[in-house]
């Protein structure tokens, strides 16, 4: 079938071409005969002839240009016209109501409102007055000042004659300025004590032979200027102190402090700190009492690493036949930090002169002897190292340990005349300490603290029996709770552990004795608590020696057992 077609289509397309052909000849004919003959006629007649058509034959024709594009037609231009508009006033009838309008503001937040002065007042057993204040003025840009008062006072104590009372009072002011700030301050104290720790087998005591009275005064203005962008801080003070007691003896003393730091750039500064003291003492003997300290030092400061180079330089004019009067300590120090800032080890060399003054020494040992030999504390040499950080945003660390060697260490031990009186005494070389403190903090936002403090202080005396009321080791567990800003509650232990003081004995007329006594390991717990009726009232109670321990601080001196005060406060 296929071929039969291709046939049929091939014959067709030759029938075409031959009548095409034929037509061709038909016209082409005439034109021919004209040419020759001008006309038609006899002799002009159609001979026979064969005509042969060509079938094979291809018509090929020129490709043609293709031409899109044979007009062009440029686009209409469109010239701008003037658009006129017209505006119509329209009025409105005036209205008779009257329409108020309320602008929308942020409200800004308030501040909180701020309670600068408070009174307390409570009682408690042994006969105890309790009493508190504290009077401040409240938000100011320019001046801060204010005062605070307290007086608590026991009739009674843990044996007869035993009562005690602490008074005072203490004003503060400060001015602010862009460039300086300028403070002073002025506190009075009156505290009043008896020497109960005599020996019972006195039968008759004068009440006035055991009193026991302090007053003491102390003032003081002090600066430092603000310009925390400039290179140079300077800082300083000036301050007077004065002591007395029953028994007549006096002390003054002129004192004075001055700083300063210049920072060579970024990561180094110069420091030199400076400071001295005039102390005049009078009580059987008279004596002027000289001192002076010089602190220079370099700070550089890197990525991780703190250093600091300098010395310092000490003089005193003491009269012990131990104290050297010009005295040169290194000061060297060296912290690194690890671990993202969140540790830093540190370790140094040093030496101080510490001033030491009755003012001082009555308020940690109240029952001292008359004419006691004040000296200041030398300590030679101090090698140091520990460690600081934090395990998180909550614990906070502290550890150190050192060695040290001091001259004219004072320790408190019994009068060899009186007992219930404490003389000064002093190691006749050198005392060595080796010591371990440390503390451990941690704290929930302002709901809930609680932390640990521990030092260890093992004493090696060159004369002396024993390091004389000095306690080995001291402990404290604290902590505070607040629920709800309604209750409050602190809480403390104390660990102290047992110290020794020697106490002369007339067994008989010829021969006295001296007996080496040792105190009880101090347990103390406190506990405090405030419930907050209003943001002006709450009560508070204060229990004291929970454990009811009867334990001495100092030899022959007990100390109350459980004791509780309670009261009001006021916020105003």
């Amino acid at each position: 079938m296929p071929s039969n077609k291709f046939k049929m289509n091939n014959k067709l397309r030759t029938t075409g071409l031959a009548a095409l052909c034929s037509l061709g000849i038909f016209w082409s004919l005439p034109a021919v005969a004209q040419q020759r003959s001008g006309n038609w006629g006899e002799s002009n007649k159609l001979e026979d002839a064969e005509i042969v058509v060509e079938k094979n034959r291809v018509n090929e024709l020129p490709e043609a240009n293709r031409n899109f594009e044979k007009f062009r037609i440029s686009p209409i231009e469109r010239k701008p016209q003037p658009v006129a508009y017209k505006f119509n006033d329209f009025k409105l009838a005036d209205l008779s109501l009257n329409l108020p309008i309320r602008v929308l503001t942020i409200r800004q937040e308030e501040l909180a409102k701020l309670y600068g002065n408070y009174v307390k007042l409570g009682v408690g057993n042994y006969g105890t007055s309790y009493v508190k204040g504290y009077f401040h003025n409240k938000r100011d840009n320019q001046y801060s000042y204010g005062a605070d008062v307290s007086h608590v006072s026991s009739l009674r104590g843990p044996v007869e004659n035993s009562g005690v009372s602490n008074s005072g009072i203490n004003l503060s002011g400060e001015s602010f300025s862009k460039d300086l700030t300028f403070g002073g301050k002025l506190a009075y104290s009156h505290d009043r004590y008896n020497f109960y720790g005599y020996s019972p087998l006195n039968e008759t005591i004068d009440k006035e032979d055991i009193k026991q009275r302090f007053n003491r005064i102390g003032t003081g203005l002090y600066f430092h200027n603000n310009q925390s962008g400039g290179p140079f801080r300077l800082s300083g003070g000036l301050g007077f102190d004065y002591f007395s007691n029953y028994y007549s003896a006096r002390e003054s003393n002129i004192k004075f402090d001055l700083g300063t730091t210049y920072a060579l750039d970024k990561s180094s500064a110069i420091k030199i700190d400076a400071d001295a003291s005039f102390i005049n003492y009078k009580d059987v003997n008279s004596q002027n009492r000289s001192y002076f300290r010089l602190k220079p030092v370099y700070e550089r400061t890197t990525d991780n690493l703190i250093l600091t180079l300098g010395a310092t330089v000490g003089y005193t004019n003491d009269t012990l036949k131990t104290t050297r009067s010009f005295n040169l300590y290194p000061n060297v120090r060296v912290a690194y930090e690890l671990v993202d800032d969140k540790f830093q080890v540190f370790a140094g060399v040093g030496g101080d002169l510490e001033r030491v003054s009755l003012f001082r020494l009555t308020q940690e040992n109240p029952f001292l002897n008359q004419n006691v030999a004040v000296a200041d504390v030398n300590k030679v040499l101090d090698f140091y190292g520990g460690i600081t950080g934090s395990l998180s945003s909550s614990f906070q660390f502290a550890g150190r340990a050192a060695y040290q060697s001091y001259r004219n260490l004072y320790f408190f031990n019994n009068s060899p005349v009186d007992s219930a009186k404490f003389d000064l005494v002093y190691d006749n070389g050198t005392t060595k300490v080796i010591s371990f403190s440390g503390d451990l903090t941690y704290s929930q936002s302002d709901r809930f603290r609680m932390g640990v403090k521990a030092a260890i202080n093992q004493y090696t005396t060159d004369l002396l029996v024993k390091p004389f009321h000095r306690p080995t080791f001291q402990g404290n567990l604290y902590s505070t709770y607040n629920l709800n800003d309604k209750i409050n509650i602190q809480a403390d232990l104390y660990y102290i552990s047992s110290t020794f003081g020697q106490v002369v004995r007339n067994l008989n007329s010829i021969l006295p004795t001296t007996v080496l006594k040792e105190t009880d390991d101090i347990v103390d717990l406190n506990l405090k608590a405030d419930y907050r009726f209003s943001d002006k009232f709450s009560t508070f109670v204060m229990a004291n020696n929970i454990l009811g321990q009867s334990y001495q601080r100092f030899v022959n001196y007990p100390n109350k057992g459980f004791q509780v005060i309670a009261g009001i406060s006021y916020l105003f």
